[in-house]
Order: C-alpha cells, then sequence, then structure tokens
C-alpha cells in the first residue's frame, strides 16, 4: 500500500473511534460516572502515548531541543485556539453532563454548535498526525500509537456524544460531527504523512513533539475534568489502569 494511502486508512480507523464512542452514548443510557471512569482511563492511554511514544521517539531523532521547543509550542498553539473556540460555545465539548449548550443557545449565538464541531476537529487533529508521522519512522506505522489513538477516541466520542444528547442536539448533528471529524482524521495523518516525508529526522520530532504538546494540552484541558466530575477520588486511579494498558502494549509492540 502506498505510503500516504496507508497514512490514510490508519488515520481513519482511529478516527472512527470517535463514531463508535458516539454511538454508544447516544443509543447506551450510561450512568455518568462510568462514562467518567471511561474517560479516565483514555486519558491515561494518552499520557502514556504522549510519554513512552511520541516524545521518546521525537528525543531519539530530534535531541532534546527541537524537542523541547517542539514540545511547547505545540502546547502553546492548541491552548491559543482552544481558548477561541472555547469563548464561543465549546469549552464543555467533552462533557457528558448538563454543561454543553443546547440548540436554544445556537439561536442566541450562531456560532455555538460550530464552535463545538470545530473543538472536537481541534482535539482531534494532532492524534492524527502523529499516526501520519510514525510512518516515516520505520516504514510501517506504528501499531501502538494507532491503538492509543483509538482506545483514547471512543472515550471522548461517547462522553461528547452523551453530553450532546443532554443537552438537546439532534442525531443528525451528533453523528454529523463525529462521522466527519473521523474522515478528516484520515486525511490528516496523510497530510502529516505527505508534508513530512523526506524531511530531516529533526524536523520530524519536532513536529511529532509539536503533536505531543498538543495532546497533553488538550488532555488537561477537556478529558480530565470530565473524568473527575464524578469519579472524584479514583479518577487518579483509574487513570493509573489505562496508563498501565498502554505502557505494557508499548513495550509488547517494541
Amino acid at each position: 500500500m502506498n505510503g500516504i494511502w496507508e497514512a490514510g486508512f490508519w488515520g481513519a480507523v482511529g478516527g472512527s473511534a470517535l463514531v463508535l464512542g458516539a454511538a454508544l452514548g447516544w443509543f447506551l443510557a450510561l450512568p455518568q460516572r462510568l462514562i467518567a471512569a471511561v474517560m479516565a482511563i483514555g486519558s491515561g492511554v494518552l499520557i502514556s502515548a504522549v510519554a513512552f511514544d511520541l516524545m521518546d521517539e521525537a528525543y531519539r531523532q530530534g535531541g532534546l531541543a527541537a524537542t523541547g521547543a517542539g514540545f511547547v509550542g505545540g502546547a502553546l498553539v492548541y491552548t491559543v485556539a482552544n481558548i477561541i473556540v472555547s469563548r464561543r460555545g465549546a469549552r464543555h465539548r467533552k462533557r457528558s453532563g448538563g454543561q454543553q449548550p443546547g440548540p436554544e443557545a445556537d439561536k442566541r449565538d450562531a456560532n455555538t454548535g460550530l464552535a463545538i464541531a470545530i473543538g472536537a476537529l481541534l482535539d482531534g487533529i494532532p492524534e492524527s498526525v502523529v499516526i501520519g508521522l510514525s510512518l516515516l519512522s520505520g516504514g510501517a506505522v506504528s501499531g501502538v500509537t494507532v491503538a492509543a489513538v483509538f482506545l483514547s477516541n471512543v472515550p471522548e466520542g461517547l462522553s461528547s456524544s452523551a453530553g450532546m444528547k443532554n443537552a438537546g442536539r439532534s442525531a443528525r448533528y451528533v453523528f454529523g460531527v463525529w462521522v466527519g471529524i473521523a474522515a478528516i482524521s484520515g486525511v490528516a495523518a496523510m497530510v502529516g504523512y505527505a508534508a513530512m516525508a523526506g524531511a530531516s529526522p529533526a524536523l520530524v520530532a519536532g513536529v511529532t513533539a509539536v503533536a505531543a504538546g498538543a495532546i497533553l494540552a488538550m488532555l488537561v484541558d477537556t478529558m480530565i475534568p470530565e473524568a473527575t466530575e464524578a469519579t472524584h477520588d479514583y479518577s487518579g486511579l483509574i487513570a493509573v489502569t489505562g496508563f498501565l494498558g498502554a505502557f505494557a502494549l508499548s513495550k509488547m509492540g517494541g
């Protein structure tokens, strides 16, 4: 399979977990504590992926300077973009309770529904880009990266769609958002692969670190608040199980 198409395929696979999670959140009346627990597991998975897959690989290829600059830069870019969409109504886009604005908010501010969709897309792009970048290292996609993205995307889609449903959003809106983002995830992986093909290891390392910084910032800003909302004292322990699972996967895959 041509590299760019392989990147697109695996990016879409990772993104498809958002649709799976959205379906679970829409069709199943799950307790909020269970949704929060699943989100805590996903948080642990992403922390492990950032620490032991993305940052370690970036450091190996480009050294500390490129990795550190990219990591902080990615977090900064994500934070600025997140502030913009949050102020337009997307602050609670990952929340499963009654925090999300519903269609009535769209009547007061036509940008609210669009901001939620853009915010969800903002969260998913860095994860997809690193899937494409992983093909550049060894000529084959990193199964650990794909697995980590998939496992973390399920609770993201689950929690967000449950919150959208509680806010009165239509099925057309909810599944339109997540199917669209799943498709764009494939494109983002293709762009990541095509843009960096032939680039120096230091540049690839820097871009990988940028994505890692954005993912960690997204995790703290949008996933952890939902994870701790209902699980309270147990959220850290639950996140540790997700971290350990992803860490074990990375070692078995290595």
